[in-house]
């Protein structure tokens, strides 16, 4: 399968959308603004050590002075053995031992600065590729612990054989990722080779710059599009931006030399989105509704436990008979369904709702194509394998990031995420009841109302005989006020 990678650049945000016979499969975004510190290395200046709470401020550059606790200190052996955390049956060495005031320490960023607390570091160094983590303080060579165990030996010996012992190898560990559970060896190889070259140039920087110094950056998205993307199917790279271009293409040549010849400038009058109509398919994938071209379509509900995906057959009619409607609908479904979980990039547990079938080569058919086209997908996905009891496919995507209506959208402040809000009527309800319940505990000269315009006009017509009556029965009087800023829901009750 063919694709092209479309990149448009702004100095507020990134996007990048993976084409694939013009059609979008999956939408990158990255904000400026929103962008973390997790990751980033420091050459940090140690500004206090408190040995009560057996932690050190250091000095990273930042308007806050980071956070260091003994537990996140990387100790040497004392037998000369490689660097390791000290394990939780062994005494801890206070931290007073390790670090002084004025020392020079490489860090790295585990947590991010939230409110007046700042940053939390670990002197332990990870530096995360495409398939591996490579741990340049350490030897050991692992396996991700959600790789399933019957393959993580062979895995652990594939990934030994590559990194070779110190003397030929270069030294430091590795741990395989889990999206790298099925990569090749020459894969692995080039990932080896990029983070090793990564770790040569934070060592370098460390000796000429001087303390409170970024030494290295976790990759922003148009590097990771090079990293993660690009592939053998890849056929281009257009990037809307002159500086950006030159600044990828200096990162390709230098890092992956595959992907490098790939890269274009895009130099058209028209928005590199418009191409293929992305922003139109972005507005589509934040809706409920998703259209199929036989005329059936999708209804995507995504909450936080898990997401749902119900299948309908809409308008469509064109087959010869019901059974046929039905089939020709559900496999078109398996292939949209598939793509939507690519792009809004849906993770966690997921449940689709096809349409019954009665014929049991019509349900294998289907599922044969939903597993086709989920295998497509470079975020790891598990199915149960068929259809359930009652008819549905349960199957889990893994969470690599945020989704795109969590990342684009915010709660709606009428109805607070419900999607949906109480009728005029049954609020014109609810505030009688609270004028009820408010005259039995106070005495007010009179109430009045302040609520949405269509609630008070539902006071003023349908419902001005029960306003009446209640006026009636709590012999108090109770006026109307109008407020456009409000919802359909909130209303306030004055007592005057």
């Amino acid at each position: 399968m063919q694709q092209d990678i479309l990149i448009n650049w702004s100095p507020q945000e990134t996007r990048v959308a993976v084409v694939e016979h013009g059609a979008v499969q999956e939408l990158h975004v990255e904000r400026t603004l929103e962008r973390g510190l997790v990751g980033n290395v420091y050459l940090g200046k140690v500004s206090r050590v408190l040995p009560g709470m057996q932690s050190a401020f250091i000095d990273i550059g930042l308007e806050r002075a980071a956070f260091l606790h003994v537990a996140d200190v990387w100790q040497r052996q004392p037998d000369g053995e490689p660097p390791a955390f000290a394990r939780k049956n062994e005494p801890q060495v206070p931290i007073e031992k390790q670090v002084f005031e004025g020392q020079s320490l490489m860090v790295q960023v585990i947590k991010d600065p939230i409110g007046t607390k700042g940053a939390r570091l670990s002197t332990q160094i990870s530096v995360a590729g495409r398939l591996l983590v490579f741990l340049p303080q350490d030897d050991h060579v692992g396996v991700s612990q959600k790789i399933p165990p019957a393959e993580r030996d062979a895995l652990r010996a594939r990934l030994q054989a590559l990194v070779g012992d110190k003397t030929t190898g270069g030294g430091g560990g590795f741990i395989l990722r889990t999206n790298g559970e099925d990569s090749t060896d020459a894969e692995l190889a080039e990932d080896i080779a990029y983070l090793r070259k990564t770790w040569t140039r934070i060592k370098e920087a460390s000796l000429k710059l001087p303390a409170g110094s970024l030494l290295h950056q976790d990759l922003d998205l148009l590097q990771r599009v090079l990293r993660d993307l690009v592939g053998e199917q890849t056929q281009t790279i257009r990037l809307d931006s002159m500086e950006q271009f030159q600044r990828l293409r200096a990162f390709g040549q230098e890092f992956m030399p595959a992907a490098y010849g790939k890269l274009q400038h895009y130099k058209g009058e028209r928005p590199i989105f418009d191409l293929y109509s992305i922003d139109e398919e972005v507005a589509k994938a934040l809706g409920r509704r998703v259209d199929l071209k036989s005329g059936g379509y999708l209804i995507v509900d995504q909450t936080e436990a898990l997401t749902t995906v119900d299948v309908n057959t809409g308008g469509y009619v064109g087959a010869r008979n019901f059974d046929d409607t039905i089939f020709k609908t559900n496999l078109e479904a398996a292939q949209a369904i598939a793509r939507q979980l690519r792009l809004r990039n849906l993770g966690g547990i997921i449940i689709v709702d096809f349409i019954d079938m009665v014929r049991d080569d019509h349900q294998q058919a289907v599922m044969s194509e939903f597993k086709k086209q989920l295998a497509r997908d470079r975020v790891k996905t598990m199915s149960s394998g068929g259809f359930s009891q009652l008819g549905l496919v349960e199957m889990t995507r893994k969470r690599t990031r945020e989704s795109l209506a969590h990342m684009l959208c915010e709660p709606c402040e009428a109805c607070q995420g419900k999607g949906s809000v109480k009728t005029a009527r049954s609020v014109c309800y609810d505030i009688l009841r609270e004028i009820l319940r408010e005259a039995r505990q106070f005495n007010p000269r009179e109430f009045r109302v302040v609520a949405s315009p269509r609630v008070v006009e539902l006071f003023l017509d349908e419902e001005s005989q029960h306003l009446a009556g209640l006026s009636d029965f709590i012999k108090k009087p109770i006026s109307l006020q109008s407020e456009s800023a409000m919802g359909q829901e909130q209303y306030d009750i004055v007592l005057l």
